[in-house]
This record gives structure tokens, C-alpha cells and sequence, in this order.
């Protein structure tokens, strides 16, 4: 047997438990049923020799006076009377028998009396034990017993507890088996869902289906579901970064086999060798920055729950600038950077924060004309960075921060994903994202909370 069953736990159980409470309570019961009936007879005994002891002595002869037996007075003797029921006798105070029931009553011993009240004797002749009742009469001249066979009174307690407690035996077979078919109901709603577990593909993320859960199950399939959602969505990331990558990676590493090529078939012109070997390495630095763009784009797209510090904006603005002084030099740009005195302070992760602004900045820097200049402006609810170059087209300024999305025409190297960086990083922190052309002339992307 396979205790690991739930249902057959469960049954084991019930019927221990049901044993145990059927064990306490017979036992309460015979308790009870006992005492209650003692106390009964003990009472119906002391009045019947009350009783008694009124009677008129004059009436009592001397030589003893037996009363007929019980079961012949009536024809039909009703609750099939039994000779030890209740017996009496009447005795002189000097041990004489005057009267008795006809029945156990003329077994009596006078001996037995030693005072009024109840004792537990024997009759003569007889070793089974007896509740006396001794009661003398007012003028003290006869002894009144009154007794009955504590086999009789444990008889009766049997009879009904046995009476009372048949039944619940009787009827725990039947418990059982409803018992049974009540587990096994509730719980095939369990079987159904290992059904559809077993069923399911690796890759399928629907949602199990089942109405008639309990309670106490809800909680976990509510979490299966929510785990299959988060599988599927890690999945859908990954095809999409594999797709994404094959796509975005054609192209780079066809031109790098094509100026590996030029590179060999250059044999003794060192101009175009040096001119190949310029253009693969820096087709390798374009790769190098795609590949390192997916993966970040990557991350952030199976980034959960954000661990957030304190963030100083206007540290990292500098910080940005200061990074990006080099490239700015080359293309004689100038880096302006606007921003209030005190600092400003905001909840959210330095290193994305980091990037999303180096994105923007380097953007920015690219598309730059030579001598021109960059802005960086922040303000207590919001990051520019604005330039003055040619900027884009109003229909492709509608799919800006696209995946993959350059505007048509552009003579600038790229993958079309550094805004789209900056756009889902905005997202994370709770910010949001414009991008728009600015009057003056250039390209401003604006970060707003």
C-alpha cells in the first residue's frame, strides 16, 4: 500500500480517529449510562422500602409471609420481568423473617444488617453480590430490605449503551464508503490537472484550466499559471534575441568577409590593405557595439523587480559628459551641461541610469555636425539631450525608439537600437520617454517623470 496516497491518508485517518472517538465514548457513555441508572434504582429502591416500613406491623403474623413470584400474578407479564429486578423482605429486630416478595426475597440474611442504608451483600446459598437497602420502621420494631443483583443493573447499562451505540457501527461502513467517494470526488479535480500537465508541451504556456479546484489548491495553480507565463515570456525573449541577432549579425559579418577578402587579394598594394584593414577593424568595433546593444537589450527585457539606491542625476550627467569629452574633441563638439544648483535625487538603478544617458549622448554626438554642440539639461522632473544636427523626418520621428528602426537616408553607422534602450530603461524606472525636432534645428530626446 502506497501511503503516500492522499486518500489513502486520509481514510487511514478517519477511520483511526473514528475508533478512537467510538473507543472514548463507549466508554463515556457506559460511564454515564451507569452512574444515571444507579442512582435511578438506588431512588426507586429507597422508596419501595419507605414504603414498606409504613406498613402497619399489626398486619405482619408471626410465621412468614411469602407473596406469590412475580411472573405468575400476571398472565402476560409485560418487559419480561426478571426475579432479580427487585427483591424485599421484612425482618424483627431480633433477625426473624415476617415477609418477603415470594422470589429472591426469602434468601435474605439478617446478618447483613448493620445499619440503615445501602450495602452490597450476598444471598444465602448464592455468590453473586447484591445493592441492600436497610430501613428500620418508625417503632423500631421490624428491618426492611430492599435489594437488587448488580448483574441486573449491568445488564441494563449494556442494553443501553449497546442500544446506542449499535447503530453508529453499524452505519460506519457506510461512512466509510461515502467517505471514499467524497475524497475521491474532490479530489479528481487534482488528477484532471496532472492530466493536463502531462499533456502539455515544454513550450506551451496556457494557463491550466480547471473549475472545480479547492480552496486551498487555488494559491498553487494560480502559481503554476503565473510560472508558465514566465516561462513562456523568457522564451518568446530568447527566440526573439536569437532572431534578432541572426537578422542584425548578416550584415556586419558579411562586410567583414568581404573586407577580409579585399585585405588578401591586395597582395603588394599597401594602400587598399591598410585601407581593408581599417574598415574591418572598424566593422568589427560596429559588430563589437551590436552584439554588446543585444545583450543589453537582452537583460532588460528579462529585468524583474529593479534594485533601486538613491540616485544623484546630476553626478551622472557629469559623469557621462566627462566620458564622451574624447569623442566629442574628435568631431570638435562641444558638450554643454545645464543644471540647478542643488542636486536632484531620484530612486533608480546608477548602472541603467548610466546607460540610458550614454546611449542618448552618444546619439547625440553622432549625428552632430563637426564644430557644433550637444546639450545636456536637467531639471528637477526631467533629462535633455538635445543637439544641432540635421534631425529627422516627422514621419520618421512616429517609430523613433523602434527596434531595429534607422530613419531612411542616414549616412551614420548603427543597429537602431540605442533608443530603444533608452526607451525601455525609461520604462523600469517609471519615466517617460518624447522625442521630437527641436525650432532652433536638431534632435532633442526628453526624459520625463
Amino acid at each position: 500500500m502506497n501511503l503516500a496516497s492522499l486518500r489513502l491518508r486520509l481514510m487511514l485517518g478517519f477511520v483511526l480517529l473514528t475508533l478512537i472517538g467510538w473507543g472514548v465514548a463507549s466508554i463515556g457513555a457506559w460511564w454515564q449510562t451507569r452512574h444515571n441508572i444507579n442512582m435511578l434504582f438506588d431512588t426507586q429502591q429507597m422508596l419501595f422500602a419507605k414504603r414498606l416500613a409504613t406498613m402497619n406491623p399489626e398486619q405482619l403474623s408471626h410465621s412468614p409471609l411469602s407473596l406469590p413470584k412475580t411472573k405468575k400474578l400476571l398472565r402476560h407479564h409485560r418487559g419480561e420481568q426478571e426475579d432479580d429486578a427487585l427483591a424485599f423482605a421484612v425482618f424483627t429486630h431480633d433477625g426473624q423473617m415476617v415477609m418477603n416478595d415470594g422470589d429472591n426475597g426469602k434468601d435474605f440474611l439478617f446478618s447483613a444488617y448493620q445499619r440503615n442504608g445501602f450495602t452490597d451483600g450476598k444471598l444465602q446459598g448464592d455468590d453473586d453480590l447484591w445493592r441492600m437497602v436497610w430501613l428500620s420502621t418508625p417503632d423500631k420494631q421490624y428491618v426492611v430490605v430492599v435489594g437488587q443483583e448488580w448483574e441486573y443493573r449491568d445488564d441494563m447499562t449494556r442494553d443501553i449503551v449497546h442500544a446506542n451505540l449499535l447503530p453508529w457501527l453499524i452505519a460506519l461502513p457506510v461512512m466509510m464508503l461515502l467517505l471514499l467517494w467524497l475524497v475521491t470526488y474532490e479530489l479528481a479535480p487534482l488528477k484532471r490537472i496532472a492530466r493536463q500537465l502531462r499533456e502539455r508541451t515544454p513550450d506551451d504556456d496556457t494557463p491550466l484550466q480547471e473549475a472545480r479546484v479547492p480552496q486551498e489548491v487555488r494559491p498553487l495553480l494560480a502559481e503554476l499559471n503565473a510560472l508558465f507565463q514566465r516561462t513562456g515570456d523568457m522564451l518568446v525573449r530568447e527566440r526573439r534575441f536569437t532572431s534578432d541577432a541572426a537578422h542584425e549579425l548578416r550584415s556586419p559579418l558579411a562586410a567583414l568577409k568581404v573586407q577580409t577578402e579585399v585585405a588578401q587579394l591586395a597582395h603588394d598594394d599597401e594602400k587598399m590593405r591598410h585601407r581593408a584593414l581599417q574598415n574591418l577593424d572598424a566593422g568589427i568595433d560596429r559588430a563589437t557595439r551590436l552584439v554588446d546593444q543585444l545583450l543589453t537589450l537582452s537583460r532588460l527585457d528579462s529585468e524583474g523587480e529593479l534594485e533601486t539606491q538613491p540616485v544623484d542625476l546630476h553626478q551622472l550627467l557629469q559623469q557621462a559628459a566627462v566620458d564622451h569629452y574624447a569623442k566629442a574633441r574628435a568631431t570638435e563638439t562641444e558638450i554643454v551641461l545645464n543644471a540647478p544648483d542643488a542636486a536632484v535625487i531620484r530612486p533608480g538603478n546608477a548602472l541603467l541610469l548610466s546607460l540610458m544617458i550614454r546611449n542618448l549622448l552618444d546619439n547625440a554626438l553622432r549625428y552632430s555636425p563637426p564644430g557644433g554642440h550637444t546639450e545636456l539639461n536637467l531639471t528637477r522632473n526631467s533629462i535633455e539631450v538635445a543637439d544641432n544636427g540635421p534631425g529627422v523626418s516627422r514621419e520618421a520621428l512616429q517609430r523613433i525608439g523602434e527596434r531595429f528602426y534607422r530613419p531612411p537616408g542616414q549616412e551614420k553607422t548603427g543597429s537602431g537600437l540605442g533608443l530603444s534602450i533608452v526607451s525601455h530603461i525609461a520604462r523600469l524606472h517609471g519615466m517617460r520617454v518624447q522625442f521630437a525636432n527641436r525650432d532652433e534645428g536638431g534632435f532633442a530626446a526628453r526624459i520625463y517623470w
